[in-house]
């Protein structure tokens, strides 16, 4: 029976739960925090050197930072209670008292004042249900001078009627200040602005509420941070008269959006002054604004889908933009910012359907740039330059459809000058067609401008056009793409034989594939990865051993067949524990530590030589197989392996012998 009971109470907890507003849950939190400092005690958050004080959510409690600032935790009574001395914590309720009384002690005295003094406070004694959103004493000394001083001469007409516009003629609590909602004020039924932000912050016209919910007997008193006056404007008239917005509003028109600022709907528009598109080069500016692709871009980059108060914003975060892409919206103390730069000059001008912030700085998304400027503006730096050093400007500046593959620059070492041989280069890191990274492909052929074709290589952990892998998303351009790759592309020039050849690296193994009759294997279109030891790695072999070695071609083309791999493995497809099935052998284990690539614990010195047949990886030592892995369970992977050859293993037969025995137990799974 007591089972049956739980059900219905547990179902009503959870409802109840998730009906809690955001600020009744920030508030609950802060009500937990405070609860060693004695009953109805909440904790807040104080910004320190200010007079900003904040209910406490998890993130911030934690972080003891708002917008950037570090915060000290300060403990007061909960809304609706009060300290009683001698005993701890908050526990009596205020007094219930009428709403001229409430705003007393709840301290905002300067609006008792003026309620006083224009002939309010017989209305606000009496009878009715009341919801006065009431400005603190800061935030009517923060009002300039001129306003104020018009207000209070004029206290029968001009300060009755701002007070009104502060009262709505009902009781609303936080819980029933939604998100969006509108309610009539008592000044000529004007209508207040509600905005109710998931971190539990509360505004009304971008006011935030900083004392909430105190109750009276005729109606209840929320406190907030600002004097607010009428909207009546939709967004796109605040535009039309203001003449610092004279280039915005022509933009706005030859994109044909303006029927969006005078239309429906809860917009956040970043509005840039003319001084914002002055500071956009001329040849810029002038092929956005004759693009209307573009053009509609760039303004939808400048509006959030939803409105947002600058009041509401205690840390960065991303919000979607109507052009499809997210900005990073912050702050740094008082100031609002924008991808973390500070160019918000004007905030919170209001209107029927959204709020403006004005901007100095004009905001350009990706789908508005050409591939010269996506480049200019990313981590690609030299990259950038060596495309421009080597004639490549018009390809990128141009309209034509094609994919730039741009290094980091960390991926380039010693001389950068511009050569014949460097300008090529650069040219077959453009591919003729533009592409997605998603619409990429496991063996697909991509034709660079140079005339090359590069091969595609999906991997568990990476995306890979030869030996580059793709180091960060997709920069889309107006009629191009980037991929940002982690390393220079080294197209194929040849085969894996033609690239031993081409190494003097390799001289010894060269002669060594001859003498095992493999020259042809490796001379074939079935790809390899070939694992392959440098003369330094036959260097470290005893003599004897080595002479052994070289007159019997079946043991060494045993032991080279070890060291050859099936299928096609770049190192940037290397993860841990990754296996490759060897030619001969049951499989070679890779990892990677330190940014080395190991093979059977042996280090990978020079990665990446790209064959069209496959790749050379270059070792300098010989690979073994791998013991049974219960005789190495305490090896800690390459860490505990040294790269030197052990060359009993020779004198004794045991490699030839483990890889003679493995070959009968040969598979063919591909890389793994």
């Amino acid at each position: 029976m007591k089972l049956f009971l739980l059900v219905p109470i547990l179902a009503l907890t959870l409802t109840v739960c998730a009906a809690r507003s955001p600020y009744q849950a920030v508030l609950q939190h802060s009500r937990i925090r405070g609860r060693q400092q004695g009953p109805n005690v909440c904790a807040m958050q104080l910004v320190k050197g200010t007079d900003k004080k904040y209910f406490t959510n998890c993130k911030q409690w934690y972080h003891r930072k708002i917008c950037g600032k570090p915060t000290v935790i300060t403990y007061e009574c909960c809304p609706g209670y009060e300290k009683v001395p001698g005993e701890k914590g908050c526990p009596a309720a205020l007094p219930l008292v009428n709403i001229y009384n409430t705003l007393g002690v709840v301290g905002a005295t300067t609006t008792q004042l003026y309620a006083e003094r224009a002939r309010l406070r017989e209305e606000v004694e009496g009878p009715g249900s009341f919801t006065f959103f009431a400005p603190s004493n800061e935030a009517w000394a923060a009002l300039p001078a001129e306003i104020l001083d018009a207000l209070v001469s004029n206290v029968n007409i001009e300060l009755l009627n701002a007070l009104h516009y502060h009262m709505v003629n009902r009781r609303l609590t936080s819980e029933e200040l939604k998100h969006g909602s509108t309610f009539t004020s008592m000044y000529q039924d004007s209508l207040v602005h509600i905005h109710h932000y998931s971190n539990g912050i509360i505004t009304v016209n971008c006011a935030r509420l900083v004392k909430p919910d105190q109750h009276a007997t005729n109606g209840i008193v929320h406190v907030i941070d600002r004097v607010i006056t009428a909207v009546s404007n939709d967004m796109l008239s605040i535009i039309d008269i203001d003449d610092d917005l004279e280039k915005l509003r022509a933009a706005f028109a030859a994109a044909e959006l303006s029927t969006l600022l005078e239309g429906g709907g809860q917009f956040t528009v970043f509005a840039p002054t003319n001084e914002a598109f002055q500071k956009i080069p001329s040849e810029t500016l002038n092929r956005i604004l004759g693009d209307p692709v573009s053009l509609r871009d760039l303004l939808n980059y400048h509006i959030l889908r939803q409105l947002h108060c600058s009041e509401s914003i205690v840390s960065g975060s991303s919000m979607e933009t109507l052009q499809g892409t997210s900005l990073e919206v912050g702050c740094d103390g008082d100031q609002m910012t924008l991808n973390g730069k500070a160019i918000i000059t004007k905030k919170d001008q209001l209107g029927t359907n959204g709020v403006i912030h004005y901007i100095n700085e004009l905001l350009i998304p990706d789908s508005a740039k050409t591939l010269l400027e996506l480049a200019e503006s990313s981590s690609v730096t030299t990259a950038t330059r060596l495309f421009v050093d080597a004639g490549l400007s018009s390809h990128l500046a141009g309209s034509e459809a094609l994919t730039l593959l741009a290094p980091l620059n960390d991926a380039f070492k010693g001389s950068l000058t511009m050569t014949p041989e460097m300008r090529k280069l650069m040219k077959n890191h453009i591919l003729k067609t533009q592409l997605s990274s998603k619409s990429l492909y496991h063996g697909q052929e991509l034709e660079t401008m140079g005339g090359l074709k590069l091969r595609v290589f999906v991997y568990r952990n990476n995306l890979c056009i030869e030996n580059a892998c793709i180091a960060a998303h997709d920069k889309i351009g107006r009629y191009a793409t980037m991929f940002t790759v982690d390393k220079v592309l080294t197209p194929p020039m040849g085969t894996v034989m033609d690239v031993l050849k081409a190494d003097n690296r390799f001289s010894q193994l060269v002669g060594a594939i001859q003498t095992a009759g493999m020259t042809e294997l490796l001379n074939q279109q079935r790809v390899h990865t070939f694992f392959a030891p440098t003369d330094e790695a036959f260097r470290a072999m005893p003599q004897a051993d080595f002479n052994r070695l070289m007159r019997n071609p079946q043991q060494l083309s045993d032991v080279l067949r070890l060291h050859l791999g099936e299928g096609l493995l770049v190192s940037g497809g290397v993860s841990s524990h990754t296996r490759v099935t060897p030619l001969q052998g049951e499989k070679l284990e890779l990892g990677v530590r330190n940014y080395t690539v190991y093979v059977n614990k042996v280090p990978v010195v020079d990665a990446d030589l790209m064959a069209t047949n496959g790749v050379v990886h270059a070792i300098n030592s010989i690979i073994k197989p791998l013991a049974p892995r219960a005789d190495r369970e305490q090896a800690d992977g390459p860490a505990a392996a040294s790269p030197a050859v052990d060359s009993r293993s020779f004198r004794n037969n045991d490699l030839f012998e483990r890889v003679l025995r493995s070959r009968s137990s040969r598979t063919m799974n591909k890389i793994q």
